[in-house]
């Protein structure tokens, strides 16, 4: 990882990837309590890690995602994903604030549909081409 990438993330982590990322782990925890649930506690987890770290690695769609992941992705929507979005819009208000805070703004409002659509996607380096496995 460049030193570039490994400073914005130790800036990212402190002004609010602590925070997202522990809203993703309520909510992967709260998924978790019931058996029917695991596979969006499973991606909510993913995400918490992706959110924690996110310089140098995006969500790709896969194209191997069926009927399941929409289905899937409908429900997270109505229970769990549209309070991390607000959790990104909110979180990015304040970034927005301050000059050095304006990218790390978009790169959370950049996030939002990762966090209405968790299912049917992977976490995958930006160093990887495009395709590539």
């Amino acid at each position: 990882m460049s030193a570039v990438k490994f400073i914005l993330n130790i800036i990212w982590l402190l002004f609010c990837g602590i925070w997202m990322a522990l809203a993703y782990a309520v909510a992967g925890i709260i998924c978790c309590l019931l058996v029917i649930t695991i596979p969006f506690g499973i991606a909510s987890f993913r995400l918490a890690g992706f959110i924690l770290w996110p310089f140098g690695r995006t969500a790709v769609e896969r194209p191997d995602a069926g009927a399941a992941s929409c289905v899937g992705n409908v429900i997270w929507l109505v229970f769990a994903g549209w309070w991390l979005a607000l959790g990104h819009l909110i979180t990015s208000i304040p970034l927005f604030l301050s000059i050095i805070g304006i990218p790390f703004g978009w790169a959370n409002l950049k996030m939002i549909p990762v966090s209405l659509t968790p299912l049917g996607r992977e976490i995958v380096p930006t160093d990887q081409e495009w395709g590539a496995r």
